[in-house]
Order: structure tokens, then C-alpha cells, then sequence
């Protein structure tokens, strides 16, 4: 009985390293590929000057209330 949990773990063992490998090397090439991209190395001009407000007329939602 020992000897079948002891063949058994070597196998779940690479598996599992298989696995970690596997997703370590798939992040690596996401984060290369973002490295890459010449749009992130740019930023684009802020616009801070203020949005045109919005008016809101008192007489108009009184004369919409009366009706």
C-alpha cells in the first residue's frame, strides 16, 4: 500500500509544477506585451478646463409644476 501513494506523488508533484509554470509563464508574456505597447508610453493633455454648466431655470420648473 505504501508503495502506490508513493508512486503517485511524483506525478501530481509535475503536475503541480506544470500548473504554476504554466500560469507563471503566461503573466510573464501579458506583462511583456504591455511593456511593448507605444500607447502606454504616452500620455495625452489633460483638459481641465471646466464643462460648460448646466443651467437650470427656476421659472421653467415652476411654469412645468403649475401645469
Amino acid at each position: 500500500m505504501r508503495t502506490e501513494t508513493a508512486a503517485k506523488a511524483p506525478t501530481t508533484t509535475v503536475i503541480d509544477y506544470f500548473a504554476l509554470g504554466l500560469t507563471h509563464a503566461l503573466i510573464v508574456i501579458a506583462l511583456l506585451r504591455l511593456i511593448g505597447r507605444d500607447d502606454l508610453d504616452h500620455e495625452d493633455e489633460l483638459d481641465d478646463r471646466p464643462k460648460k454648466p448646466l443651467r437650470i431655470d427656476a421659472q421653467a420648473s415652476e411654469g412645468s409644476a403649475d401645469a
